[in-house]
């Protein structure tokens, strides 16, 4: 249980032992071990130093005094054996190690400031382990936060690691556990994203603003506000039901309606308005919508949409303009009220926390639509822990191109810039890409977001100067081969930093990051990695990771390959009426995301395939995504379009058998062997069947669309 000294907040406190232990922390400052010998007051202290490492000159002082027991060690060092016995008869003897981490070079939001040499060290000399996660709050907040409450140092405490599962491996999971608990105890995370929203747009009104790239328009964040809070009354008056349908793409309008929907303390409902006409009629009836926002152009445009009843519908181009002289007041009104008056006039609550905020659905990429109940405090977390790692200032801009149904595209590009105050360049489709090139060059975009699917488009597409101001490219929706991730970066000069997230964990978490500081080889400090090409980067604050065998469910070491699960204050509550499939993935608050991975000795997460892309073929574990990059190598195959996929269907000899879908006329079923064997490719690997087919499907998120392909494997 947390408990609170003015400054500090402590957790898992109870698991320091009465014996001798090592302490080993993510960080440690000056401020941070004073804190940490109060608590250990009574306790003989030893310090651990590494040589030659350099220390802040307060820390340097404190490790100078006369009565402070210190002992050095080298992890280059031939005397570990001399090491290793002077810190066994320390710990003998009942005393506290405490390691005191050097200097370096880290990100905001990096969750371990230690050189991975040093631990992988430490963690290997047989001594028992103390895991502490150590907290800055102030470090990754919002702007929108209450300083008081973030002006903290946490120490939270993990399980005590003993004898031989004292290694690197455990020692990461558990600490990323104790940074969990610290973090999911943030007063953040029990406001409403509603009230947040409003905080945000009402301190960054003037400074911050959405500009729509299909008319050129721009709408400051207190206008938005404005129109937001006149709809939400409409909003009320309009329907009795909890949850609101939107059928809008980015831009003004769809950024309107979200946050009016909010503010009029209902959900959004973000349809995917690409799905299939049995899809989309799930998704209404599963959220028991009667009310449906969208605009009278739009409904034009897409004819061939299932659009319910006109008196089902609110078109806001007809709506707002009527409004006009409402919005003006309210504009007047929000600049004269403080937030916290503004909410309770529009009886927005200001407590949210495990509460429902937002629904979205599942792409079905598998199967039916599953609607994703997403609380306050997984989109506040979220928004908070993506927004930590990249860092981006009130100048930056973001391109918001990606559907609002998608979970990247609505708490990314809508939530994320409204609460942080950040510029926002809409677009209503990621495909046009000669249009979006021309938007980031017009308005000096910096965040720029897409699968592998859209930036293959830039690749063929955009001009080198057009891209000129992305300080960011971040990818994610499926694995972003090297090849393209290569070309992308010879042709702009921008890497392509992979991350991961699903729907279920609001989504991000995981990112990489532009390495710091290694940029000046004077500082002669150590730099801590941020990026690694074929990971989907380190975890983001406050999300704790497992691996297990995914056929037993018995745990593994994370730096082992196994099933992924999650824990984090941004992980879903569970599946809309779905009990049973909650129960499925979901256990003592760890959430089984379906994908295969391990981490490594940095803490970088590599995905290896989703479950539901491997086939057991004679007893074997075989992954589709594999497999594909085999066949497109001995192809010749480039990376700008997917040609190739690999389904897997039931086999009465094998239990399943791998079939190849093609849109490329010239590959033939006996050769491909034959290359596929010389390539070193088992005979269990290679597919059995090709089925020729006009394209690939691809979902609207850039995604494969994994039932349509089993469809067309099963001839159906």
């Amino acid at each position: 249980m947390a408990s609170h000294n003015n400054k500090l907040e402590l957790h898992g406190e109870g698991h320091i032992p009465d014996g001798g232990i090592l302490v080993i922390a993510n960080r440690l400052s000056f401020e941070d071990l004073l804190y940490l010998e109060r608590e250990l007051s009574g306790r003989k202290l030893v310090y651990l130093i590494e040589r030659g490492l350099d220390y802040d000159p307060l820390m340097q002082a404190h490790l100078d005094k006369a009565d402070v027991a210190a002992m050095e060690f080298s992890s280059g060092d031939a005397s570990r054996d001399l090491f290793k016995k002077e810190l066994h008869q320390c710990l003998a003897d009942g005393s506290v190690v405490i390691f005191i981490p050097g200097v370096t070079h880290t990100r905001a939001g990096q969750n371990v400031a230690v050189p991975s040499s040093i631990l992988q060290f430490l963690t290997s000399v047989g001594a028992p382990i103390l895991p502490l996660f150590v907290d800055h709050p102030e470090e990754t907040s919002l702007s929108v936060e209450d300083r008081v409450t973030v002006e903290r140092i946490v120490l939270s405490f993990g399980d005590p690691l003993q004898r031989e599962a004292a290694n690197l491996a455990n020692f990461t999971e558990n600490l990323l556990i104790a940074a969990e608990k610290a973090y999911s105890s943030r007063p953040l995370l029990k406001s409403n994203l509603a009230y947040e929203i409003l905080k945000g747009l009402k301190k960054h009104g003037k400074s911050a603003e959405i500009i729509d790239g299909l008319d050129g328009k721009s709408l400051r964040y207190d206008k938005l506000l404005a129109a937001a809070i006149v709809l939400s009354k409409v909003i009320r008056k309009e329907t009795e039901k909890r949850r609101v349908g939107i059928i809008l793409p980015p831009g003004k309008g769809g950024l309107i309606s979200n946050v009016a929907v909010l503010l009029a303390d209902k959900v959004p409902v973000n349809l995917n308005f690409t799905a299939g006409d049995k899809a989309i009629a799930s998704c209404i009836e599963q959220a028991d919508i009667d009310k449906f926002i969208t605009a009278d152009p739009f409904v034009r445009k897409m004819s061939s949409f299932n659009w319910p009843p006109n008196k089902q519908l609110i078109l806001l181009d007809r709506l707002l303009p009527s409004l006009k002289s409402k919005i003006i007041l309210w504009l007047a009104f929000s600049k004269m009220f403080s937030a916290a008056m503004l909410a309770s006039l529009l009886k927005v609550p200001k407590k949210g926390g495990t509460d429902e905020a937002v629904l979205l659905f599942t792409s079905g990429s598998s199967g039916d639509p599953k609607g994703v109940v997403l609380s306050h405090s997984n989109l506040l977390a979220n928004v908070n822990q993506f927004g930590s790692r990249i860092d981006l200032k009130s100048t930056d801009k973001i391109l918001g191109c990606l559907p609002l149904f998608h979970s990247l595209g609505c708490t990314v590009t809508m939530w994320y810039p409204m609460i942080e105050g950040i510029n926002v360049v809409t677009y209503p489709s990621p495909l046009d890409v000669p249009k979006l090139a021309e938007l980031i060059e017009k308005y000096s975009v910096s965040l720029l977001l897409a699968t592998p699917t859209f930036l293959r488009g830039y690749l063929r597409r955009a001009k080198k100067e057009q891209l000129a101001s992305v300080k960011l490219a971040i990818t994610g929706a499926e694995k972003l081969p090297k090849k393209l991730a290569e070309s992308f970066e010879e042709r702009f000069g921008i890497p392509v930093l992979e991350g991961y997230g699903l729907t279920e964990t609001s989504p991000v978490t995981n990112v990489n990051m532009p390495d710091v500081g290694g940029d000046d080889p004077s500082c002669g400090l150590p730099v801590i990695p941020n990026r690694r090409l074929g990971s989907v980067g380190q975890f983001i604050p406050g999300v704790a990771v497992r691996l297990t065998d995914p056929e037993t469910h018995e745990p593994l070491p994370v730096h082992s390959s196994g099933m992924i699960w999650l824990r984090g204050a941004n992980i879903f509550q569970g599946y809309l009426n779905l009990p049973d499939k909650t129960a499925e993935v979901m256990q003592n608050g760890w959430f089984m995301t379906g994908d295969i991975g391990r981490v490594d000795e940095d803490g970088f997460l590599y995905i290896e395939g989703r479950l539901s892309r491997f086939s057991k073929i004679g007893g074997e574990m075989v992954p589709h995504e594999t497999v594909e990059d085999h066949i497109n190598k001995v192809q010749g195959l480039a990376d700008d379009e997917r040609r190739i996929a690999i389904v897997g269907v039931p086999d009465e000899a094998k239990g399943e058998a791998l079939i190849l879908l093609s849109s490329d006329p010239d590959i033939d079923l006996k050769e491909l062997r034959s290359k596929l064997l010389e390539d070193g490719v088992a005979a269990l690997w290679i597919p059995k069947k090709i089925v020729d087919v006009e394209a690939i499907p691809i979902l609207a998120s850039g995604k494969l669309d994994i039932k349509g392909c089993e469809d067309l494997a099963k001839g159906v």
